[in-house]
């Protein structure tokens, strides 16, 4: 175990956790709402440090994260836990393993050890994803310190609940994050994840303000948050708070772990809310989890040229040169291109 940052010790050896949004109160012996925090005689652990349950190479895109080094691998690490209890998670059997089953695994494998598996496989960046990577930040911190020495990127996958203090302490460290919006509605985040719609608006400014590359990520759920109002807000919020050459992923849900009661989500619903986000004054909206739509590739905002052509997370062509299209010379938004 390592102790945890962020957080305060208060009376009767309670701790007070400062790491998300959620600032859990926790008593001795008791775990936050994570479940992988724990206070041990008023100190704050945590129980998944060097502990990861999966890892993978991953094209970037998979992230997705279109505009971060596109067409570059990245070695994708996470350990279980996370702060959201998504009613629709697509990794619910690590996610929410601590909470479902009251089980913490992993191997061990040291940050040393996560950027030489890195670097044997060719990799370009280490993504924190899977889960959520503010549940095993003091690894990530530790592992994206020691990836910037050896000229790795990193990057985040975050359901974006993360404080103030530790996001600009990593900041340094992190390149790029892709963070779900889920919606714009508190009650869906309050019914369908178990948080504030708030926090994570308040996040997605503040990864702004630091100068962190952010792409946002929408999973469109049928009669939950696919109606043209919802689009219109999220793609106005994007625009105005994020600015207008942010991309906006929009990703077809399919049915999973405890909401299995709607349907998959059709293409046309996702090419309405990329008319929607252009139509709103978005550089780049692209379509996810449906491999083949036109709004897969990358347009340039000037010519509307294509600058990426792309079939599901593979790219096919690249028109980019030096970080701008090839075509008419408008340089095309992000990290790496």
């Amino acid at each position: 175990m390592k102790e945890a940052s962020f957080y305060e010790k208060g009376e009767n050896s309670k701790v007070h956790c400062y790491l998300c949004r959620h600032h859990c109160t926790i008593s001795d012996g008791k775990r936050g709402i994570c479940c992988v925090r724990e206070n041990r005689g008023g100190i704050l652990y945590t129980l998944v440090y060097g502990k990861p349950c999966s890892w993978h190479v991953d094209p970037i895109e998979k992230k997705p994260l279109f505009h971060c080094f596109p067409g570059s691998k990245a070695f994708s690490i996470a350990t279980v836990g996370c702060n959201f209890r998504c009613l629709h998670c697509q990794n619910h059997e690590i996610s929410q393993l601590p909470r479902d089953h009251d089980q913490i695994y992993g191997e061990a494998f040291s940050p040393d050890d996560v950027i030489g598996h890195a670097q044997k496989t060719g990799c370009r960046s280490i993504s924190y994803t899977y889960t959520e990577p503010t549940m095993f930040y003091e690894y990530a911190f530790d592992i994206a310190r020691l990836a910037k020495e050896q000229g790795l990127s990193n990057n985040f996958v975050t359901n974006g609940y993360i404080e103030k203090e530790p996001l600009t302490a990593i900041q340094p460290y992190l390149d790029a994050a892709n963070i779900d919006l889920k919606s714009i509605s508190d009650d869906f985040y309050k019914k369908v994840c178990g948080a504030r719609v708030a926090g994570v608006l308040e996040s997605i400014r503040n990864y702004k303000t630091l100068g962190i590359w952010i792409e946002i990520t929408t999973l469109v759920i049928p009669t939950h948050n696919d109606s043209d109002e919802e689009f219109k807000a999220i793609a106005r919020f994007i625009r105005d708070e994020a600015g207008p050459e942010t991309p906006w992923h929009v990703s077809a849900f399919h049915p999973t772990y405890r909401l299995t009661d709607v349907p998959s989500t059709p293409s046309k619903t996702l090419m309405r809310a990329h008319q929607i986000g252009m139509e709103e004054g978005l550089r780049y909206v692209y379509t996810g989890n449906i491999p083949g739509l036109d709004a897969e590739h990358t347009f340039c905002y000037q010519c509307k040229k294509p600058v990426i052509k792309r079939y599901g997370f593979s790219i096919t062509e690249n028109s980019i040169v030096a970080g701008a299209c090839k075509f008419c010379g408008a340089r095309i938004d992000g990290v790496g291109l």
